[in-house]
């Protein structure tokens, strides 16, 4: 700037005040600093102020396509997406809206706010609210989940669990969806986030004002109206206007029924009698066939026991079948009653459910109500004609029904059964377990040996069809004799021998050595002497090791008689000899003589075993022979 120019300037100042450069451009209003101050505070008194994180009101003042912009009174306006007020659908200008302040001023500059926070923390204080305060609060059913629904309240997705829903189960959950309904809050998991809200609880308190009336008035004997709550297999549940009952299932029907479904079917309405009630329980029993009268009145009274009824068979247990002779009149017929055999059967063998049968009344008690009927009544007892159909003696097949240790027992016809002890088996074979000889199923001959029809008991045998064999065995199998036999199992006792005839023998372990000091093992042929038989009892003992042995002893007393008639012959010729010998030959002859006496003594004084087999008396080891055999038998 030149010196003319500066002077010009100085000349258009106005005298006495000092130029602000600063607000060269700027207003031409000039305040002073006081005024400018108190300004200033006059403006900012205009302005509200706002802090972060807090939830004020706001108010619409325009909107995009995108976003809405609010006005909160600060110095600028907020901006909110559209998306955030999907629950207003109908949201215009000059709406208030509640605001969470997120930021002051963002790095544009701009305010930054949210309703859907706003409207979160709110919401949870108003839940936390109506939980302490035990409020009644309104909630839109949004949708459908599993287990029960969802609850939009405040703006907060709450759980109503099915069982909340109603007092009576709900069958369908879309009929609520889409309806505003009252709740209550029963639970909230802060941490998680979850509320759970009951509308049952609402229904509850005003039913159970109604409960206390209701039960106040109930009287056994009382007929009411219900409906069909709920069914189970062990009974229906019926409401009675606010006050729930049960109807057990033997009380719905005079007659036998499997499950209530049979007879009734939910949200029917039918009348009931009242049973019994518990005033502290509130459990009510209820009574449907009590309405009707009892079938055992209505029974013939001309009925009694003896006389034939004709039925249904309703139902098969194991011990019996109930067959019902008018409806709601039911007799059993035991197990025991349907058949004259004495092997007792299962009931379905016999019966099914849905036959038309007749039978016999066995028992009768009316005042008990119960009845027991037969059906083998109706047909002949096999035993009424046992002693003429089966005569002691006589000759008969029978089926092998089952064993016991003793014996066998088989069924001749339907209903006659007989034993077969154990010893009537075989006149061969020493039998330990019937198993050995039959087995269960198989077809056999019997004889019948005694008849005991009072007892309702035969006793047969089978091995009495042949003639006692033993009386021909006394011949063949005498003592002394030789048989081949086998060798059965071996034991510490013996083994028993199959002889000739399919005979069995015994031979003590002793009796079992062979001539090479083995021990006759099992299935091995050898041949056996009988060394003792008995047809009383049925028992033959025999030996191998007599066979070499006996041998032996033979050829031991054929040495002993040629030695006695060598000494017999030398003693006679010294006799001779010493007749004519002279005195000098005395000491040698009887030298020889001593000598030839002393060997005589010796043979007379030789062991039984080496001298002619004699039958001597019985020894220990004959004893001990016998009782092995004996103990093997058994």
């Amino acid at each position: 700037m030149d010196l003319r120019a500066s002077k010009a300037i100085k000349r258009a100042e106005p005298s006495g005040v000092d130029f602000d450069w600063d607000n060269i451009g700027k207003s031409a209003d000039i305040y002073k600093a006081d005024d400018k101050e108190r300004f200033e505070k006059m403006y900012d008194q205009t302005l509200s102020s706002v802090v972060e994180h807090d939830v004020l009101n706001g108010t619409i003042i325009g909107m995009t396509s995108k976003e809405a912009v609010v006005n909160i009174g600060f110095k600028s306006d907020g901006l909110i997406p559209l998306s955030e007020f999907r629950h207003m659908p109908d949201l215009k200008i000059g709406d208030e809206v509640e605001v969470y302040v997120e930021t002051q001023e963002d790095k544009n500059g701009q305010l930054i706010l949210s309703h859907k926070k706003a409207r979160a923390l709110k919401s949870w204080e108003r839940v936390n609210s109506a939980l302490e305060k035990d409020e009644i609060i309104q909630g839109f059913v949004k949708c459908r989940t599993k287990g029960g629904l969802i609850v939009d309240v405040f703006g907060i997705e709450a759980f109503l669990p099915g069982s909340q829903i109603d007092v009576k189960p709900i069958r369908d959950y879309d009929v609520f969806v889409g309806k505003t309904m009252e709740f209550k809050v029963v639970k909230i998991n802060n941490e998680f986030k979850n509320v759970v809200v009951s509308h049952k609880v609402l229904i509850e308190e005003e039913l159970e004002s109604q409960k206390a009336e209701i039960i106040s008035k109930l009287e056994k004997g009382q007929v009411l109206e219900g409906t069909v709550k709920n069914i189970t297999s062990y009974g229906v549940f019926m409401d009675l206007g606010g006050v729930d009952g049960l109807l057990h299932i033997t009380d719905i029907s005079w007659g036998r029924i499997n499950h209530p479904e049979e007879v009734l079917k939910l949200d029917e309405k039918i009348n009931v009698v009242i049973l019994d009630f518990d005033d502290e329980k509130k459990r009510i029993a209820l009574g449907l066939k009590q309405l009707t009268s009892q079938p055992w009145d209505s029974l013939d009274t001309e009925l009694k026991v003896g006389d034939k009824v004709k039925g249904k068979v309703v139902v098969i247990a194991d011990y019996g079948a109930f067959v019902e002779v008018i409806p709601g009149v039911e007799g059993l017929i035991h197990v025991s009653e349907m058949s004259w055999s004495q092997h007792l059967r299962s009931p379905q063998d016999f019966l099914k459910v849905g036959d038309e049968i007749e039978a016999m009344i066995l028992t009768l008690d009316r005042d008990e109500r119960k009845m027991s009927l037969g059906l083998k009544q109706l047909m002949p007892d096999p035993w009424g004609q046992i002693t003429a159909k089966y005569p002691v003696g006589s000759k008969h097949k029978a089926k092998v029904r089952n064993f016991t240790n003793f014996g066998v027992f088989v069924e001749l016809e339907e209903g006659i059964d007989g034993l077969i002890h154990i010893s009537d088996l075989s006149w061969y074979k020493n039998i330990n377990h019937p198993s050995e000889f039959t087995k269960i199923g198989d077809e056999i001959e019997v004889m019948v040996l005694e008849v005991d029809a009072e007892n309702r008991r035969l006793s047969l045998g089978h091995k009495q069809i042949e003639d006692n064999p033993w009386e021909s065995y006394e011949t063949i199998f005498s003592v002394d004799s030789v048989h081949e036999g086998v060798v059965g199992k071996v034991t510490d006792k013996g083994a028993v021998v199959t002889l000739p005839y399919g005979v069995e023998g015994f031979a003590p372990y002793r009796h079992l050595a062979k001539e090479n000091g083995a021990t006759a093992k099992t299935d091995e042929k050898l041949d056996f002497k009988v060394i003792e038989f008995s047809k009383e009892n049925r028992k033959i003992i025999v030996s191998h090791t007599r066979m070499f042995e006996d041998v032996k002893n033979v050829a031991k007393s054929e040495a002993t008689e040629k030695t006695e008639d060598s000494t017999t012959k030398s003693i006679k010729k010294v006799k001779e000899s010493v007749e004519k010998s002279t005195l000098g030959d005395f000491g040698v002859l009887s030298a020889l003589r001593s000598e030839l006496e002393t060997s005589e003594k010796k043979t007379k004084d030789a062991p039984a075993d080496d001298q002619v087999e004699k039958k001597p008396k019985k020894t220990k080891a004959a004893q001990d022979d016998e009782t092995s055999a004996d103990e093997a038998a058994n």
